[in-house]
Parts: C-alpha cells; structure tokens; sequence
C-alpha cells in the first residue's frame, strides 16, 4: 500500500491527514495496513514516532 487513499478512507479523514502534514503511509504502516484488512491478527515492532498508533486506528 502506497497511499491512504487506497485505503479508502472517508474525504474527512483524508483531509484531516492531510492537515497534519501525513501524505503518505510509513514502511510499518504500508506493511500493517493489507494484514489488518485481511482479518489477520498482527504485531508490529518498529520505533516511537513511525506511525505504530495509526497502522490500527485508521483501517
């Protein structure tokens, strides 16, 4: 996954990431995103500040 909006996220959360200067998903992120849509069950190790939080809040 390359960008949000193949997520097919909702226009105000896209916006709203985009107001917060996030344009484009971080390695964990892109790598979380297809396992967590899948129904898979997942843990993700990456430093603070790489977008951990996100990669179960917005799918």
């Amino acid at each position: 996954m390359k960008t949000f909006e193949s997520l097919k996220l909702s226009k105000q959360v896209l916006q709203a990431l985009g107001d917060l200067g996030i344009e484009n998903p971080t390695p964990i992120q892109s790598e979380a995103y297809p396992l967590i849509l899948s129904g898979k069950d997942m843990v993700g190790i990456a430093q603070t500040g790489t977008g951990k939080t996100f990669a179960y809040l917005l799918p």
